[in-house]
């Protein structure tokens, strides 16, 4: 009777699993892989300097990740998409190495502190520096330049001057 029973519950463990894994998805940031490319330009991720962005979207499975944290601000600003944005992770640059930025040092992007407008390179041109406290990024605009600002603070405008420079 005992293997029986157990074998009627085997379908419900694995039924109950893609939801488990749908909740599990959105609520971490997942590591970005040698070959994984910029969701909004294609190149490959890990080959570049700088902070990275990924973000987990409504009803999507998949969470686009991107070569910098502008392009990320590019994508997510987009009001089409803007809409679909349930989370936010960035890489904590006080933390992780500006060359090679590990993924375990990924933060949320909504309540990270930003430098714009630095000397630091990233893929595309200026880096939109991500920091975990004001403190870091205040430090980092001090030796670096640019301007401390807050998620809400940055906008297709500001990233798009920058653009125009060039």
């Amino acid at each position: 009777m005992k293997k029986i029973l157990s074998l009627l519950l085997v379908p419900l463990l694995f039924a109950c699993t893609p939801d488990k894994v749908g909740a599990e998805a959105s609520g971490h940031s997942h590591a970005i892989h040698e070959h994984d490319r910029c969701h909004m330009c294609g190149m490959m991720i890990t080959k570049y300097p700088g902070p990275k962005g990924q973000l987990s979207l409504k009803n999507v499975e998949a969470t686009p990740s991107f070569c910098s944290t502008r392009d990320m601000f590019s994508f997510l600003l987009q009001p089409e998409n803007t809409r679909q944005v349930n989370q936010v992770w960035v890489h904590d640059m006080a933390k992780t190495d500006w060359d090679n930025p590990k993924d375990e040092f990924f933060i949320d992007g909504k309540t990270a502190t930003y430098v714009y407008g630095t000397s630091r390179q990233a893929v595309m041109g200026p880096a939109v520096a991500s920091f975990s406290t004001e403190q870091a990024a205040q430090d980092f605009a001090r030796e670096f330049g640019g301007a401390v600002l807050k998620f809400d603070d940055i906008t297709i405008e500001l990233l798009g001057e920058n653009m125009s420079h060039h």
